[in-house]
């Protein structure tokens, strides 16, 4: 009996520990609104993007696009970031760190990207999440779209290319674990500037401290790598035109540990 107690004490505490695993990484969306007709005026439109759970409960907003005479035409955002279904611009909905502006002139190719943490700024526990976009081009019942896009944030790449809707083309998921910035714990650690980020082909990179610099794809495959003989400082330019749109990872290294970059290639 006593050892019956024990594994199910060990079998808690592992339940518990994976429910509780929180994977620091970035995820970033990108999709493009299909033109529509008739509109507010010209080409006027209003759309949100929030990240929020799987069964709907707000985490962060990361866009949201509206003016005061269309702040009531995102009823679904405005409810679920915590405001009232007539006032999507009111104090009351949470846009802690999103990008917010007037009402959009015309449907234009969007990015946006989300570190894996909530309003607060507190990473959340992994699981399957939804980025879930609202957009709104005229006043009748039928001039209103809501989609959700379902990934899983966790230790593992989650890529998606999701087919295009009636609403929305051009979509791209990449959820991408681990991937951070300069490790700033250790001074010893590799340092590097990236630019331009978005490129469209030549990416430039300042690196301090550096003897190894690799290019991998977001299934950590690595399509290119360089040894750095007999200098740790410099600046190194690498030609991606050759790989395919989309997101990849910088990493540098040296002996005393290695840092990890997302960069954006979109030519």
């Amino acid at each position: 009996m006593k050892k019956s107690l024990f594994n199910l004490t060990v079998f808690a505490i592992c339940f518990t520990a994976t429910l509780t695993a929180q994977t620091a990484g970035i995820l970033t969306f990108t999709f493009t609104p299909i033109t529509k007709s008739p509109c507010y005026t010209g080409s006027r439109n209003v759309i949100a993007v929030w990240i929020q759970t799987n069964s709907g409960g707000f985490i962060k907003t990361k866009l949201r696009n509206a003016g005061g005479g269309t702040s009531d035409h995102l009823p679904t955002f405005a409810v679920n970031s915590g405001g009232s279904s007539s006032n999507c611009i009111s104090a009351a909905c949470n846009v802690v760190s999103a990008t917010s502006g007037a009402t959009r002139s015309s449907f234009l190719a969007t990015t946006i990207t989300w570190d894996g943490t909530d309003a607060s700024g507190t990473l959340v526990a992994d699981g399957i999440y939804q980025v879930t976009i609202e957009e709104t081009w005229n006043h009748g019942g039928t001039s209103t779209a809501v989609t959700s896009y379902t990934f899983n944030k966790g230790p593992i790449a989650d890529n998606q290319l999701p087919a295009a809707t009636a609403n929305f083309t051009g979509v791209k998921l990449d959820w991408i674990p681990g991937v951070a910035g300069l490790n700033e714990s250790n001074s010893q650690n590799p340092e590097i500037s990236i630019y331009p980020n978005p490129t469209n082909g030549i990416l430039n990179i300042d690196f301090k401290k550096t003897n190894t610099i690799k290019v991998l794809n977001t299934m950590g495959m690595v399509l290119f790598e360089e040894k750095i003989e007999n200098a740790t400082n410099g600046t190194k330019s690498i030609d991606l035109s050759n790989f395919a749109n989309g997101i990849y990872i910088i990493n540098v290294s040296n002996e005393n540990g290695a840092s990890n970059y997302k960069v954006i290639l979109n030519k």
